[in-house]
């Protein structure tokens, strides 16, 4: 693809790392920026970089907010000793969209995966370890999609946390194995939340 322009160009390409989002793709994005109004594409801009910097993650559940404590963990009519254990912020806006679930969340940044490299260190188990010691969780709902990974994952979280006073709990199966969080319809998440079933029922299915 020749460009005429090494600015146009460098923009393209830069877009171009967006996931499915192609060459061409970019190209279509970066020239309708270009004919957009000049504020509203530093708006654009501004937003984009704004958030990089600016953005953190709750120092208690690890979801991303503007604040130190994000608004569900600071929110007290929460369920504060039933923790829903999912993998990324798309998951938790998932369920929140089903208004189903009251209790808090824990982020754990992704799944155990060997074939990727992702070991248990490298995402936010420890911390969600140290609260079911702590003895602040009455309950942990695995909420991880129905994947090898997410399999895997579940049982190495239950693994550290048996000998504690702690009821575990998985969503229920109407979601179809294989499936992520995020593509579920609201229904059929919220009701396998509410329909959840004892994790130890689950390593027998």
């Amino acid at each position: 693809m020749e460009f005429s322009s090494k600015l146009l160009e460098n923009a393209v390409n830069e877009m171009s790392q967006l996931p499915g989002v192609g060459k061409r793709t970019a190209l279509r994005l970066v020239l309708h920026l270009l004919r957009q109004p000049t504020t509203q594409t530093l708006d654009f801009a501004n937003a984009l970089s704004t958030m990089r910097t600016e953005i953190k993650f709750c120092k208690s559940c690890h979801n991303i907010s503007d604040t130190d404590m994000c608004e569900i963990c600071a929110n007290p009519n929460r369920i504060e000793d039933v923790v829903c254990v999912v993998e990324d912020i798309r998951d938790v806006m998932a369920i929140e969209n089903t208004s189903s679930f009251k209790g808090l969340y824990h982020v754990l940044g992704g799944k155990i995966s060997p074939m990727d490299g992702i070991g248990p260190n490298e995402l936010n188990i420890q911390s969600l370890v140290e609260k079911v010691k702590q003895g602040v969780v009455k309950e942990l709902i695995f909420a991880l999609g129905s994947t090898m990974e997410g399999d895997t994952t579940n049982f190495y979280i239950y693994k550290q946390i048996q000998d504690y006073d702690v009821k575990t709990s998985t969503i229920a199966r109407g979601i179809s194995v294989g499936n992520e969080l995020e593509y579920t319809d609201e229904v059929t998440l919220g009701r396998s939340i509410i329909n959840r079933i004892p994790f130890e029922a689950s390593l027998k299915s």
